[in-house]
């Protein structure tokens, strides 16, 4: 009998999660242009969440200081139900008037940090909605797409694809050298960060209809430096 209520209970807790990631239709895995990604829906079956869906090749040993490099595809489906690293940087900690809210997870903290997060009410890939790709702050040292102040639910819930970013900060990010100049094919170096900003809009510009939104409406904003950053995409080519 134990044996028998233990395996009905395992059969209530599957048919519980079946039902709540399958709430109004919705599917929790997407194909991109890379490959499959699976996510979450919110409590209340409203919102689908993607956490750590990469945008770029990991930018470590040989691609460290280099501009971002393609995705390869992968077979399979890719977990993207939980928060990429956050990008290298100090101990998140709090200061001044900002709180831990404005704080990253204390880990992982990583160079391989070119991951996106996604949160969509779209019930179909036909919706077209507008889409929003938020920049986060942190003065170009500190922050990350993770940080709880950047949670899209609310945004969705509004009827928009809400986007946030991880991006190079730091040295990773900016750093510039005369030996990296001449490597680099353009004569430049230390942008690193906007040109991993650029790769993500690409990103959303190739897949975000597959998540229910619209890759000719789409609007880039950010908090402190994520504003700056907006400033800097808009005179880039």
């Amino acid at each position: 009998m134990t044996k028998k209520l233990a395996l009905m209970k395992q059969i209530f807790v599957f048919l519980l999660s079946f039902i709540s990631l399958t709430a109004f239709g919705q599917s929790t895995v997407v194909k991109t242009e890379n490959g499959q990604i699976e996510g979450t829906v919110n409590k209340t079956g409203d919102v689908r969440v993607f956490k750590g869906v990469p945008f770029a090749a990991s930018p470590v040993g040989n691609l460290r200081w280099k501009a971002p490099q393609p995705l390869a595809k992968w077979s399979g489906v890719k977990n993207c139900k939980v928060f990429g690293p956050s990008p290298m940087q100090a101990k998140p900690a709090p200061f001044m008037y900002w709180s831990t809210e404005f704080l990253i997870p204390e880990s992982p903290i990583s160079e391989d940090c070119l991951y996106l997060n996604v949160w969509t009410g779209a019930k179909s890939a036909t919706e077209k909605r507008p889409v929003i790709v938020f920049i986060p702050g942190g003065g170009f040292r500190s922050g990350g797409g993770a940080c709880p102040i950047y949670d899209g639910e609310a945004m969705a819930k509004k009827g928009v694809v809400f986007v946030n970013i991880n991006y190079r900060l730091g040295v990773f990010g900016f750093l510039a050298h005369p030996e990296l100049s001449r490597e680099s094919g353009h004569t430049a170096s230390g942008n690193y960060a906007l040109m991993d900003m650029i790769a993500a809009l690409q990103w959303v510009h190739k897949n975000i209809a597959a998540l229910g939104g619209d890759p000719q409406n789409v609007t880039v904003a950010g908090q402190s430096a994520g504003a700056f950053a907006v400033n800097f995409l808009t005179v880039s080519h």
